[in-house]
C-alpha cells in the first residue's frame, strides 16, 4: 500500500512540477541553440552554459519574468559573427530582442515573426541580408523596429501596415527598393520612420502623410519622385527630402512646384507600370493621391454600377460567413464559460505586470537606451520656454542627433562604459569626424523640472570655452528616450585622484615631478577664476563640487576642470547627493554646513585642499597650519615619493598659499584674481605669501 500511495505522490508531483521543468529545460537548450548561431567561435558568450540556469542571473544579457520564462536577450555591441537563428522563435514570451551593433550576417528568419509578445526588435548596424520577411506584419505587439545600417535588399513589405503599435521603424541606409507601401499610413502610432539611404522610387503615398502620430520622417537619397503631400508640411524640419532630384511640390524648401516639371498622369501612379523595374507589380505601387473621376460617360457608369452590384455581394456573403461563425463561436463559449470567465481578464493583467517588472528592472540596470519612452513629452528646445531665438539657435548649433550618440558609442556598449552613478553613466566614444569623445548620459528626472531653468543651463555650458576647462562638444536631447546627453573631448590621461594614491597604483607607475605638480596647481587656478568672472556670454559661476577627481589630466598633463556648470542642469536632489561625497573627502568648507550656501570662497577652500593635496601625493590629508609651514618641516607635508627632487622654495610658498584658501573664515580667504596674480608665471613663479590678504 506505501508503494502505491508513493506511486501517487510520485504521479501528482510530475503532473504539477515537469511542465515547468520541461519548459525550463526547453529554454535554456533554445538558449544554447541561440549561443552556437551568434557565436559559433564561442569566445564571446561564455556566461551561457548548459549547466547553468539562465535565469539565475549566469546568462550575461538573459532577464526572465516571475514565471522563469526568458523575456529580454539583450546583447548589443559584443562583437557577434554568426546568424540570427530560427531558434529563438521557441522563446515565446520574448517582449525585447537587442542584437545591434555586431557583425550578424545571414537572412532575417521569417520564424521571427512568431514572437507575438515582442515590443522591441534591434537589429540595426549588422551585416544583415536578403528581404525583410513578410511575416513580420504578423508581429501585432511590436512597437520599435530598428533594421538600419544593413545589406537588406527588396522592398518594405505591405504587410507592415498591419502592425498597429508600431512606434518606431528604422530602415536607412541599406540596399533596398521599390515603392513606400501606402500600407504605412495605416500605422496609427508611427511616430518615427526613416526610409532614407536606400533604393526606394516612385511617390511618396499620400495617406502617409495623414499618420496621426508620425512626427519624424526621412526620406533622403532615394530616387523617389512626384508631388510630396501637402499635410507634410506639419513637420516642418523633420521632414527631409533631399537628394530626390524628381520630387516636387508647393511649399518645401528646395522644391519646385510640379506644374514645372514634366505633367503626370492625374488617373495612375507614377511611375507608369511599363517602366517598373524587375519584377515588381501593380500591387508593389502605393497611392500617390486621392483619386476623384469625373463619371459622365456611359462607360464610367457601367464600371461604376458593375463595381456597387460587386461590393453589395460581396458584403452579404461576408454577412453570411460571420452569421455561421457566431453561432458555432457562441455554442463553444457557453459550453466553457466557467473556464474563461476571469481567464482572460488575470492573464491579460499578469502579462502587463510581468512586462512592467521586467522593463523597470532593465531600466534599472542596462544601458540607458535599453527602454524607450516614447511618449515622453520632454522639449527643453521647444519655443515656448523662453529665450531668443538666436539663442535657441545657438543652442542648435551643439545638436548632435541620437543616431550620432549611438553610433558613437556603438549603441552603448558594455566596452565603452567607463563608469556609472546614481543619476548618470559615462561612455567613451568616437564620432563621425575621428574624435574621441566622452558622452554623459543624465535621465530626465535628474535633470531641473522646470524646462526653461535646463534651457538655461545648456547655454551656459555652450558659452563656456577655456584651456582648462574639458572642452565641451554639444548635446543630444531625446524627446522620446527622456534623456540628456552631454559630449565632451576625451582627456586621455584620467583624473588627478589617481596621481594621488598612497601606493602610487595610477596604472601607470608614473610619479608626478614637481614641476608637472607646480604646472597643474596653476591651470587649476586659471580655471577656477576663469569660471568666477563673467566672460562675454557666460555669466560668473561658482563650480561648487571641485574635487581631484573633478580635475583631469590631458596627454600633456596640464589640468581640466570638468562639470563646470552641471549643477545648472541637474535637479536640487541630485547636486545634494553629489556634495556629500564632497564633504566626506574634506572638500567643503566650514561655512557650507550653517548656510547651506555655495560662494566664489567656496570654490577657494577646495582649491586650497587640492593644492594641499597635489604637493603631499595623498587622497586624504590633513589640514596643515603655518607652524609646519613656517617650520620648514617638508618631510612632513611634501611628497615622499619625490625623493627630495623638488624646490623648497616653492614649496613652501604653495604650502602657505593652500592654508590661506582652506583657511575656517570664509573672508581670509583670498580672491581667485589674487591667487593667479600670485601664480602668473607658470615656470618663474614669483609668490609673494606677504602680499596675501
Amino acid at each position: 500500500m506505501s508503494l502505491f500511495n508513493s506511486l501517487l505522490v510520485f504521479i501528482f508531483f510530475l503532473g504539477f512540477s515537469s511542465p515547468s521543468a520541461i519548459s525550463g529545460s526547453s529554454e535554456l537548450s533554445t538558449l544554447m541553440a541561440i549561443k552556437a548561431s551568434l557565436d559559433p567561435k564561442s569566445k564571446l558568450l561564455t556566461s551561457w552554459s548548459p549547466v547553468s540556469d539562465p535565469c539565475g542571473g549566469y546568462f550575461e544579457g538573459v532577464a526572465c519574468n516571475e514565471q522563469g520564462k526568458v523575456v529580454n536577450i539583450s546583447l548589443q555591441g559584443m562583437g557577434l559573427s554568426g546568424y540570427i537563428p530560427a531558434a529563438v522563435a521557441r522563446l515565446k514570451s520574448l517582449t525585447g530582442l537587442y542584437l545591434h551593433f555586431n557583425s550578424l550576417t545571414g537572412e532575417i528568419p521569417k520564424e521571427i515573426a512568431s514572437l507575438t509578445q515582442l515590443t522591441d526588435l534591434y537589429l540595426n548596424v549588422n551585416q544583415l541580408s536578403g528581404e525583410i520577411p513578410f511575416e513580420i506584419g504578423n508581429m501585432a505587439n511590436l512597437q520599435v523596429l530598428q533594421l538600419c545600417y544593413n545589406k537588406l535588399t527588396g522592398g518594405i513589405p505591405s504587410q507592415v501596415g498591419n502592425m498597429k503599435v508600431l512606434n518606431v521603424l528604422a530602415l536607412q541606409y541599406n540596399q533596398l527598393t521599390g515603392a513606400i507601401p501606402a500600407s504605412l499610413g495605416n500605422l496609427t502610432a508611427l511616430a518615427r520612420l526613416d526610409l532614407s539611404n536606400n533604393r526606394f522610387f516612385g511617390p511618396i503615398p499620400v495617406i502617409l502623410a495623414d499618420a496621426p502620430a508620425l512626427e519624424v520622417l526621412n526620406v533622403q537619397n532615394n530616387s523617389l519622385t512626384g508631388n510630396v503631400p501637402p499635410g507634410l508640411k506639419r513637420l516642418k524640419e523633420k521632414f527631409q527630402y533631399h537628394e530626390n532630384p524628381s520630387l516636387c511640390g508647393v511649399g518645401f524648401r528646395d522644391l519646385n512646384p510640379c506644374s514645372k516639371l514634366k505633367s503626370l498622369n492625374p488617373s495612375r501612379p507614377e511611375p507608369f507600370l511599363p517602366q517598373l523595374p524587375g519584377n515588381l507589380s501593380a500591387r508593389d505601387i502605393p497611392e500617390s493621391a486621392n483619386l476623384r473621376h469625373n463619371c459622365n460617360g456611359s462607360n464610367c457608369s457601367r464600371q461604376s454600377k458593375s463595381s456597387r452590384i460587386g461590393v453589395a455581394l460581396g458584403v452579404i456573403g461576408v454577412f453570411a460567413a460571420f452569421m455561421a461563425i457566431g453561432l458555432v463561436t457562441f455554442s463553444w463559449y457557453r459550453r466553457h464559460e466557467h473556464k474563461f470567465k476571469f481567464g482572460r481578464a488575470s492573464n491579460a493583467i499578469s502579462r502587463r505586470i510581468i512586462t512592467s517588472q521586467v522593463r523597470e528592472i532593465y531600466r534599472r540596470n542596462a544601458s540607458p537606451l535599453i527602454n524607450l519612452e516614447y511618449s515622453n513629452g520632454w522639449d527643453p528646445l521647444a519655443k515656448d520656454h523662453g529665450g531668443s531665438a538666436s539663442s535657441r539657435e545657438m543652442i542648435k548649433s551643439f545638436m548632435f542627433n541620437l543616431e550620432d550618440v549611438e553610433r558613437a558609442t556603438q549603441c552603448f556598449s558594455k566596452s565603452n562604459l567607463l563608469g556609472r552613478n546614481n543619476f548618470s553613466a559615462l561612455y567613451k566614444g568616437k564620432l563621425r569626424d575621428g574624435s574621441i569623445v566622452v558622452i554623459k548620459c543624465i535621465g530626465k528626472t535628474s535633470c531641473k523640472s522646470d524646462e526653461a531653468e535646463f534651457l538655461k543651463g545648456l547655454k551656459i555650458l555652450i558659452s563656456m570655452n577655456h584651456e582648462n576647462l574639458v572642452k565641451f562638444r554639444g548635446l543630444c536631447c531625446s524627446k522620446d528616450r527622456g534623456e540628456c546627453y552631454l559630449i565632451y573631448d576625451f582627456v586621455s590621461n584620467g583624473t588627478l585622484m589617481q596621481y594621488l594614491d598612497d601606493d602610487n597604483s595610477n596604472g601607470s607607475g608614473k610619479v608626478l615631478d614637481w614641476s608637472t605638480r607646480v604646472s597643474i596647481i596653476c591651470g587649476i587656478a586659471k580655471g577656477i577664476g576663469y569660471l568666477h568672472r563673467k566672460v562675454g556670454k557666460k555669466p560668473a559661476l561658482v563650480h561648487q563640487n571641485i574635487t581631484a577627481e573633478k580635475v583631469l589630466i590631458d596627454a600633456e598633463f596640464n589640468p581640466l576642470l570638468s562639470d563646470s556648470g552641471l549643477h545648472k542642469l541637474l535637479a536640487d536632489d541630485i547636486i545634494f547627493s553629489m556634495l556629500k561625497v564632497s564633504a566626506a573627502l574634506g572638500y567643503l568648507p566650514p561655512e557650507y554646513t550653517t548656510t547651506g550656501r555655495f560662494t566664489e570662497k567656496s570654490d577657494i577652500y577646495a582649491f586650497g585642499m587640492i593644492v594641499l593635496q597635489i604637493i603631499s601625493g595623498k587622497t586624504s590629508i590633513m589640514k596643515l597650519n603655518y607652524d609646519t609651514i613656517e617650520s620648514r618641516r617638508f618631510e612632513d607635508f611634501i611628497d615622499s615619493k619625490l625623493e627630495g627632487r623638488f624646490i623648497e622654495s616653492e614649496a613652501a610658498k604653495l604650502g602657505k598659499l593652500a592654508v590661506i584658501c582652506a583657511h575656517e573664515y570664509p573672508e581670509l580667504r583670498p580672491t581667485m584674481d589674487v591667487v593667479e596674480q600670485e601664480l602668473h608665471e607658470m615656470g618663474g613663479f614669483g609668490i609673494s605669501i606677504e602680499s596675501m590678504p
